[in-house]
């Protein structure tokens, strides 16, 4: 088996390079597909070995299937700017290379960090995903939000993708932001008649979800900020639909990075 690395990118010069050196333990060629990114990303990618694939923002599924009209090899890895591999998942990755296989693709469990924190709470962990798939049997889900591969026949192989996904809480709280403008514009394109009382339903069932039942408050501090942003992610996405739904706001381009 040989693999293709994948990672898409936008201005990224900060987490490239460790992406890269982490892919290269395992992968026999990587593929940047890049949105124009203002930065030095594509020039460090370069001087690393990766090829350069210019593609404007498609939305997070078509453009991590870009890859798949470029790879030399049948077997692709697909991780983000600000994911690693940690050592485990490397050996895993280097076992199955050697053997052959029945499945379609492998999934791997994913540790998320705020900061240096590890978050095991919330609904953030074991969060199993499928990264490793062959392009003809399977492929990531062609919608414009967080996509994720769909394959019939999957092996979750031992090892942790880590997810340097957060810097602190205000950067939680940046891209929660982005992320509830998102949801709201794919609200709005499937036209969902919402109530006035959603944003306030959908906040407090986040919150209980996250801080109770994903025992959020296990993980103290961290927990509850967490808890919190996801309720007020809940609420702003219903907010925001219902405001574009009055034309109090421009709705802009669905397929944001």
């Amino acid at each position: 088996m040989k693999i293709t690395g994948n990672i898409i990118t936008l201005n990224e010069e900060n987490n490239i390079k460790d992406c890269i050196c982490s892919l290269q333990q395992v992968c026999d060629e990587i593929i940047v597909v890049d949105s124009q990114s203002l930065d030095n990303t594509v020039i460090i990618a370069k001087e690393l070995g990766a090829e350069i694939v210019k593609q404007p923002y498609l939305g997070d599924g078509p453009q991590k299937n870009v890859v798949r009209s470029y790879a030399k090899h049948d077997w692709i890895l697909s991780i983000d700017a600000d994911e690693r591999l940690d050592d485990e998942m490397v050996s895993s990755i280097l076992n199955v290379k050697t053997m052959p296989t029945q499945v379609d693709a492998y999934s791997f469990k994913r540790k998320t960090y705020i900061g240096n924190r590890w978050i095991k709470h919330c609904g953030w962990y074991p969060d199993i995903c499928i990264r490793l798939y062959n392009k003809d049997r399977a492929k990531f889900k062609d919608v414009p939000g967080h996509s994720s591969v769909q394959a019939k026949k999957t092996k979750l192989l031992e090892g942790n993708i880590l997810h340097h996904s957060y810097q602190n809480y205000h950067d939680l709280l940046h891209k929660t932001n982005r992320f509830s403008t998102r949801g709201s514009k794919m609200l709005l394109a499937k036209s969902k008649n919402i109530s006035r009382f959603s944003p306030f339903t959908h906040f407090l069932s986040a919150f209980i979800k996250k801080y109770i039942f994903q025992k959020g408050l296990f993980q103290g501090m961290d927990g509850l900020t967490i808890s919190l942003t996801a309720s007020i992610n809940a609420y702003m996405k219903y907010a925001k639909c219902i405001e574009m739904q009055k034309g109090k706001t421009q709705s802009d381009s669905l397929w944001e990075q």
